[in-house]
């Protein structure tokens, strides 16, 4: 969905302005909502008698003015609508951007990851309760109450608008910004969702330029992203990696991503963003699926393992070794998987093993687990892909004519 130059400067200025409020006040739930109401006000008054020559100052003064009213009465509401007239830039308007800080509130550590992913995405990426509820496939008010209840939560918690040290709440705002990107491009339509993340993890660059997992992940997302137009086809369904059209990848994303990922290279740590940046880099690297240096893939995925350990990243692993050493060594991989429960059931792990297993020349065996990876999986776009893939195989699967 493609928005006009005033939503797009708005949803920017939002959390700056929010930012200002909250060090002001304190008060994250009342600025939060006066800060909401003059948006509103200048989604209304913008487009139509142009955008004031002191965007973020005209913002400030009236959400200012709207929280005042809050304070001192209800009955003040009727006349607010003096105040969305008013192109006055307010004194000790700060020069400074506070998104970074405002991230670290939304992550208060007293906050479940789902209400952490929520909050944010309210305050900090200037999405709507009902856009929130849209994306992750909940009803509005379930939203609402959850989003109410987090703001809550930090109100409770004593939270301050103050900078913690980086190491303390830095990986909770990162991991909250992976998982929004992952959430926009792993569902076909929510491209929105990745564009908010990739937008505000820059932001986050832009202050903390240095940090190498801060710049690992933005090229992590660059990078992927770049693949977006040519990982489905126009009637939705998906096309993997090796079958990609490479014309398609959006180059220039590309070219920032690699860059992003030298400079990163260059630093003293190597952290698990950067890891993935760096495979992402390496299928980046390759003009035909054919050229791609599974071997150093392979041994990124080695490093992600020790530093990182997690069973997706072994699955993974699998396919890396798979085209190194054959299907037969990914298969033999996957099996140390099986007793572990947080995959043993996944689609992943099903669709894997019907890949490997096809390629193993097995048509029957991956026939059976493409289906039943296809019935794992929630997402329509999958189904279809991997009931795809088993109908490929379904010829190994019928009796000869011999018998």
């Amino acid at each position: 969905m493609t928005r006009s130059p005033v939503e797009g400067l708005l949803r920017e200025l939002a959390p700056q302005v929010l930012g200002t409020l909250v060090r002001r006040h304190g008060s994250f739930e009342d600025c939060e909502d006066a800060v909401q109401e003059a948006v509103l006000a200048a989604a209304v008054q913008w487009p139509a008698e142009g955008v004031p020559a002191h965007p973020r100052g005209w913002l400030t003064t009236v959400a200012s003015r709207r929280l005042v009213d809050q304070v001192r009465s209800d009955r003040a509401r009727r006349d607010r609508e003096s105040a969305a007239s008013a192109d006055v830039v307010p004194d000790e308007i700060p020069d400074t951007d506070d998104t970074l800080v405002l991230l670290f509130l939304c992550c208060h550590p007293a906050l479940t990851e789902g209400s952490r992913i929520a909050l944010t995405l309210r305050a900090v990426g200037g999405l709507t309760t009902a856009e929130i509820a849209r994306a992750f496939l909940v009803p509005e008010s379930t939203m609402a109450v959850r989003i109410s209840r987090a703001k809550r939560l930090i109100k409770e918690a004593g939270g301050k608008f103050s900078v913690p040290e980086p190491a303390e709440r830095l990986p909770a705002v990162l991991h909250v910004l992976y998982l929004i990107f992952n959430e926009g491009y792993t569902a076909v339509d929510r491209t929105d969702l990745a564009r908010e993340a990739i937008r505000l993890t820059r932001a986050v660059h832009a202050q903390l330029p240095a940090d190498g997992e801060v710049t690992g992940l933005l090229a992590l997302m660059l990078l992927t992203h770049a693949r977006r137009a040519a990982r489905t086809t126009p009637a939705g369904d998906l096309v993997p990696l090796d079958e990609q059209d490479r014309t398609l990848w959006d180059h220039a994303l590309i070219d920032e991503g690699m860059t992003l990922v030298k400079a990163a290279l260059a630093g003293p740590a190597l952290g698990p963003y950067l890891v993935q940046a760096s495979i992402a880099a390496t299928h980046s690297d390759a003009a035909t699926a054919g050229e791609t240096d599974w071997a150093q893939v392979h041994a990124l995925y080695l490093i992600l393992e020790r530093i990182a350990p997690n069973p997706m990243v072994t699955l993974n692993r699998a396919i890396a070794l798979a085209e190194i050493r054959g299907p037969e060594a990914g298969l033999a991989l996957l099996t140390t998987l099986d007793a572990d429960n947080r995959l043993a059931r996944h689609h992943r792990l099903l669709s894997v093993r019907a890949h490997l297993l096809e390629k193993a020349g097995d048509g029957a065996a991956a026939h059976d687990h493409y289906r039943r990876a296809a019935k794992a999986t929630a997402s329509l776009a999958e189904q279809r892909y991997l009931l795809a893939r088993a109908a490929r195989c379904a010829p190994a699967c019928r009796p000869s004519a011999a018998t």
